[in-house]
């Protein structure tokens, strides 16, 4: 057997020899000098050779230790060679397939099946709040503890439904992984019940039109830009859902100096399936009252030759925040905000269908909210109804904008443009 004394003298000679241990251990010395650990051993009735490493980096103790754990190997049947490159692949699968990797694989998948906006959001929470803690893990060492800790930050500044909906990314994320044999847990999927309960609820509107004059008055007479004023009074008359106001183009407005104008929305930018946004069927046709005419042509005098009819100062859409912020500001924080508009619409118009025994409006009014039922009959029917549409629609309008003055003078104030200055503009 050999002694740490016979290793460390051993020197190179004109050709590679050998200097045996026990059990096939050796050490090997090249002509250089270069000493290494070798196993020699049988597998399937071949011969075969096993590497430990270099000494003195491996001591000779810590060699023999290494023989023992692949002779022990052997004895289960396990080649020692194949359990070593395999070690090797996990250790170089887990620096490759870190979380934020593996993440980032599954919604280059995922995105070719969703709205591109739903695609960006969903990338936009994992990069925020994921990413910055977990990111550089491999992902088979992420564990419950981890995920938990992760989500509880996002739940613990009052974000309790994005963290259940960061919970089920994560864990379709580890489904992913598991099934290509770089994760062989879900951590994600024990957590549910360890955050609060989703309090699903109406987004906070006032339900009343004397309340809703008083709404829209406050959020106009606010400091703000003259595009966030006019996309707060068109989303007010329109009842439509904010990201199709702010995104809205000139060029989807037709016939505004005639008798029947209209706001063609794209399906694309419509709360559909993917299958459905690529659909042009499913575009959805918004009669305009005549106070909605009034706020778009102001909006189509200032915006110029910008493909957005709302733009922010960068001339990109102005932002779901920026509308939400501008009812914070007029006090209306937790009592109506900009999608509560449509809530508004609904129980105002529902109530007087009630009153005057219109009962074919409800249905109508649903058609208006671009509410989605089963089959194709809806496409068809928002089109067959235009007529009653345009009739509610200016009914709203009317009493909504009872007492408002024109949509010019949403220019007036500290950051709006003077009426002199927009029909230099117009002209």
């Amino acid at each position: 057997m050999l002694t740490d004394l016979a290793c460390r003298t051993a020197k190179g000679a004109a050709k590679a020899y050998q200097l045996s241990d026990a059990r096939g251990l050796y050490l090997y010395v090249l002509p250089s000098g270069s000493r290494s650990w070798r196993m020699k051993y049988r597998f399937a009735n071949k011969e075969k050779r096993l590497a430990f490493g270099l000494y003195p980096e491996i001591s000779l103790k810590e060699a023999r230790e290494r023989c023992d754990d692949a002779r022990r190997l052997l004895r289960d049947g396990i080649d020692p060679d194949v359990d070593k490159k395999q070690r090797a692949a996990i250790r170089v699968a887990e620096v490759v397939n870190t979380l934020e990797t593996v993440t980032r694989r599954w919604h280059t998948m995922q995105a070719k099946h969703w709205a591109p906006r739903y695609g960006r959001q969903v990338l936009e929470r994992f990069e925020n709040d994921v990413f910055p803690a977990l990111g550089s893990l491999p992902i088979s060492q992420v564990t419950v503890p981890l995920v938990l800790g992760v989500l509880k930050t996002v739940q613990d500044r009052g974000a309790v439904e994005l963290a259940h909906r960061l919970r089920q990314h994560l864990s379709d994320v580890f489904a992913m992984a598991i099934a290509n044999g770089i994760a062989t847990t879900d951590p994600a999927a024990g957590v549910r019940k360890s955050l609060e309960k989703v309090v699903k609820g109406r987004r906070p509107a006032v339900l009343e039109v004397p309340a809703a004059r008083i709404v829209l008055r406050r959020v106009e007479d606010e400091q703000s830009y003259p595009s966030t004023k006019l996309a707060s009074r068109l989303l007010a008359l329109t009842a439509a859902r904010p990201g199709v106001v702010r995104l809205a183009e000139p060029r989807e407005f037709e016939g505004l100096d005639g008798p029947e104008p209209i706001w063609r929305v794209p399906s694309a930018k419509m709360k559909l399936t993917a299958v459905q946004k690529r659909d042009v069927t499913y575009e959805f046709i918004v009669p305009l009252s005549r106070q909605a005419v009034d706020v778009v042509k102001v909006a189509l005098a200032v915006c110029g030759d910008r493909t957005v009819l709302f733009p922010s100062t960068t001339g990109t859409p102005i932002s779901d925040s920026t509308l939400s912020k501008v009812y914070r500001q007029a006090g209306y924080a937790g009592r109506h905000v900009p999608h509560g508009w449509r809530s508004t619409f609904s129980t105002v118009m529902n109530a007087l269908a009630a009153i005057h025994n219109r009962v074919g409006d409800r249905e109508i009014i649903d058609l208006m909210l671009a509410h989605m039922a089963a089959g194709v009959e809806p496409i068809y029917n928002r089109y067959a109804y235009l007529p009653r549409r345009r009739e509610l629609a200016q009914e709203w309008a009317d009493l909504l904008m009872e007492g408002a003055a024109p949509a010019i003078t949403l220019f007036d104030g500290e950051r709006g443009t003077s009426e002199r200055n927009l029909r230099r503009r117009r002209a």
